[in-house]
């Protein structure tokens, strides 16, 4: 017969007394703890660099410019007040409306167009290359770009240089009259006679301001003939001579054509009777004109102020009404690769059979990329956007270098006002810590929804 034997149960631990830990929590906890010693030395760096500053700009924006006065809201409350944070304000709504947008859309456009192309790869490399180069270099190289001197500025260069191919430039901008020598100006930059002209009768019309070096290549020295009297028998005819009245290397009389003086060609000269003009000429290499067939009676001889008008020197991109375009049209060199390549790698996942399907059902390229490409893309693009907000937020760089001194208020966002309101010449620390925790506010939302996008992507 088979005896059968239980063993007792184990006692129970005492009270208090410390329980035995698997082998297997206690390896979790020693991953626990490792991880800690790892993710310490980041999350000190994050406290330091990040949680404190803001803290401590939080602090900072309920004090007075010195620090010593403790002013609550006031600082908040002068950011609505102050004529310049208001401007700088509007600036970076301007900013944030128009960049992104445009960043976007010309994006779109670029990626879906490089699929179209041999050189795909060359063509968003290229794109792409601005990236590399630093917000600092970039506002050295448009701060260049938009010059207002034609001479420095290429910008300027094209727009001056489509402008005199349909326009006809002065000749002699720097061109005018001798005093006391019969010449007087008029309203506009135009020159007239100061007696009366008969037929039959010659006049002599100096100028000075022309420098040598200036002078037409076809220039010739001055008839002084022309300035004598009419061609012979020409009782109903005015002639006379344009000339510049300086005589190279000094002598010379003024008021009178001396051998060495040179006409003034191509300069147009009107003939006046009773304010209405009678006729017009323009001057012979030699300075010389003439006017025939006038009837009898008296007349004033002008120069029109087309003659004199100064060059035209472009657009001032730099002034006070271009300068945030410019400055945009900067950002938008920069950043215009990066929004392709994003919106290219999310063209590059589409499912191919919706497109073809779409091809084969008779859809043009165009109904493809509004009903197809563009719905199928929004969640790539509506990343590519928020990025783009946040990024134009805190747009520092390209406004700083790229907008002159005298309209940098005139150009200033959120990021340089700060700047300024605290180190630039304001010193009040006070006011730009009240920006710089009003300029965080308007980017957290932002950066939130986009890391709730990134989420939900994941998921």
């Amino acid at each position: 017969m088979a005896v059968t034997t239980t063993s007792a149960p184990s006692p129970a631990p005492a009270a208090g007394a410390p329980r035995d830990v698997s082998p297997r929590r206690r390896a979790q906890r020693r991953k626990r703890n490792i991880a800690v010693v790892f993710v310490l030395p980041a999350l000190l760096l994050l406290g330091a660099l990040v949680v404190y500053p803001v803290l401590f700009s939080l602090g900072r924006s309920l004090f007075d410019a010195s620090g010593d006065r403790f002013v609550g809201g006031g600082n908040y409350a002068e950011i609505f007040r102050d004529p310049a944070t208001l401007k700088a304000i509007r600036n970076s709504t301007i900013w944030v409306v128009v960049a992104p947008v445009l960043l976007t859309g010309l994006g779109l456009v670029l990626a879906v167009l490089t699929e179209k192309v041999r050189w795909a790869t060359a063509f968003k490399l290229v794109l792409f290359l601005p990236m590399a180069v630093s917000f600092l270099a970039a506002g050295i190289i448009f701060r260049l770009a938009y010059e207002q001197d034609p001479n420095r500025g290429v910008l300027n260069a094209v727009v001056v240089g489509v402008h005199d191919a349909f326009n006809d430039r002065s000749a002699y901008p720097t061109a005018r009259a001798r005093e006391n020598q019969g010449l007087a100006g008029d309203a506009g930059g135009a020159y007239r006679t100061t007696d009366a002209v008969r037929p039959g009768q010659s006049v002599s019309l100096g100028f000075v301001g022309v420098a040598p070096d200036q002078m037409p290549a076809d220039a010739r020295p001055a008839r002084s003939e022309a300035a004598a009297a009419p061609a012979a028998g020409a009782a109903d005819a005015v002639s006379g001579v344009v000339y510049l009245d300086f005589t190279p290397g000094g002598g010379g009389t003024a008021g009178q054509v001396d051998p060495a003086e040179k006409g003034l060609p191509r300069m147009t000269v009107e003939v006046v009777r009773d304010g209405r003009v009678a006729a017009t000429a323009a001057t012979a290499a030699d300075g010389s004109f003439t006017f025939r067939g006038l009837e009898a009676g008296s007349y004033t001889v002008r120069l029109p102020a087309e003659n004199f008008a100064a060059p035209y020197e472009g657009v001032s991109w730099l002034g006070p009404a271009l300068v945030t375009p410019a400055v945009i049209g900067a950002y938008l060199w920069v950043w215009t690769g990066f929004s392709m390549v994003l919106i290219g790698a999310g063209l590059a996942a589409l499912p191919r059979d919706a497109l073809e399907a779409a091809r084969m059902d008779g859809a043009t390229e165009f109904q493809i990329f509004r009903k197809i490409t563009v719905p199928l893309l929004a969640p790539v693009l509506t990343v590519v956007f928020v990025t783009l907000v946040i990024n134009v937020m805190k747009v520092f760089d390209l406004v700083y270098i790229i907008a002159p001194g005298p309209v940098q208020e005139e150009a200033g966002v959120l990021a340089t006002r700060m700047w300024l309101v605290s180190f630039g010449g304001g010193n009040n620390q006070g006011l730009g810590s009240a920006l710089s925790v009003l300029l965080l506010l308007l980017v957290v939302p932002a950066m939130i929804f986009n890391v709730r996008r990134f989420r939900g992507s994941e998921k």
